[in-house]
């Protein structure tokens, strides 16, 4: 397992002081944070369940008896953290954020409203007599433009995950269970030195690989199957994600003609992506190609989305109007994955993680498109692209 990249401590301060800046925007005097991944990017908590409360001048951790001990030790031991007040929630979370807000008295607090349930958000209304406020995208804001502590992380962990993925790719042949591949590609990740798996594998060979989201079944790769493998780990609490789609041998011309397209669709989406520029631009470049190709309605999902501490986070690539619409900027990572899907023929995707730079992008993940698998030693398995003998 290979170790983490040296790694300065994350800039909890400055990430707080960008969220304030928002706050003080919105009009809002204390933030209430539940949703795991930005406990884990502002206050360095990891625990299952925890909140902040975070104010102009003050961030308040609130945790159970399961996590107070290793939360203040971590607090203490950490520079970044020890403006941090970590305290023991009495009875449950909410009276410990509602005991936090009676030192502030803060007029107006905010709530996560895309995370925040219901149930939660009554209880609290019914503890803490202050205007509350639905915000969204606070924190998410900031998370989208990474630090070099976490580009660094996440360029690592596309390395192990293309390592993974030339080992999985080599486990797609006949005879053997879309799940006995999807276990192989899961040792894979494991094995490179990702924690878990950052989401369901997918492994859909056949008719199934028309399917974009089918899960492993039972059904038992044949010759000339398609196979789509989409899968990703998780490498210091970072997600990645990769995809490639590769045929069993004979390969058929009908569906070496759709992979062509979405490899076309693919580097046009990737050479479009610089600074300055609309996210659903990478996406139109995509579609666009496969458009021309005949492709558009078998095209039925967007084009990418952000990577970081979720698998699915922002900037959404995808079309006009249909999420938010982010400028690329510098630091933004996320997926370019296009595909096209067609009943009774098959479907291909392609899939590799960008980083923003200051000129262009940089591809992360390097995975062969045309890969000539060795799953292979019996000589079954090609990456599409490859022209097959007597085709």
């Amino acid at each position: 397992m290979p170790d983490a990249p040296a790694r300065s401590e994350p800039p909890y301060r400055a990430r707080l002081d960008a969220v304030r800046d928002t706050l003080a925007g919105l009009g809002v005097d204390a933030l209430i944070v539940t949703h795991p991944p930005n406990l884990r990017y502002l206050g360095g908590f990891d625990g299952s369940l925890g909140a902040l409360l975070v104010t102009s001048s003050e961030c308040s951790l609130i945790v159970d008896g399961r996590y107070i001990t290793i939360a203040k030790e971590r607090a203490a031991a950490s520079e970044g953290l020890r403006h941090l007040r970590v305290e023991l929630a009495p009875r449950s979370i909410e009276e410990g954020i509602a005991s936090e807000w009676a030192r502030t008295k803060a007029a107006a607090v905010g709530v996560e409203g895309a995370v925040m349930t219901l149930d939660r958000f009554t209880r609290l209304q019914s503890l803490i007599p202050a205007r509350f406020v639905t915000t969204e995208r606070v924190v998410e804001a900031a998370r989208m433009i990474k630090d070099h502590g976490e580009i660094e992380v996440m360029r690592q962990a596309a390395r192990m995950l293309s390592a993974a993925a030339l080992e999985a790719l080599a486990a797609v042949r006949p005879g053997r269970s879309e799940t006995e591949v999807a276990l192989e590609v899961e040792l894979a990740l494991r094995r490179a030195g990702f924690s878990k798996p950052a989401f369901d594998t997918i492994v859909a060979s056949g008719p199934h690989s028309a399917l974009p989201h089918a899960r492993p079944g039972t059904r038992v790769l044949t010759a000339g199957d398609g196979v789509v493998l989409d899968f990703g780990g998780v490498y210091d609490g970072y997600c990645v994600d990769l995809t490639r789609t590769v045929q069993l041998g004979p390969a058929s011309g009908s569906f070496r003609r759709i992979f062509d397209a979405v490899r076309e669709a693919h580097a046009a989406a990737i050479a479009v992506v610089r600074p300055g520029i609309a996210a659903s631009a990478v996406d139109t470049a995509a579609r666009d190609t496969l458009a021309a190709r005949g492709l558009a309605e078998a095209f039925v999902h967007g084009t990418g989305h952000g990577l970081g501490l979720e698998v699915h986070e922002e900037p959404r690539v995808t079309r006009p109007g249909t999420a938010r619409d982010e400028i690329l900027r510098p630091g933004m990572i996320f997926t370019v994955e296009p595909g096209a899907y067609l009943p009774g023929v098959g479907g291909v995707r392609i899939e590799d993680d960008v980083l923003v730079t200051a000129s262009g992008c940089e591809v992360l993940t390097s995975v062969p498109i045309d890969l000539e698998g060795d799953g292979a030693a019996s000589g079954r398995h090609r990456g599409l692209g490859e022209e097959p003998a007597g085709d």
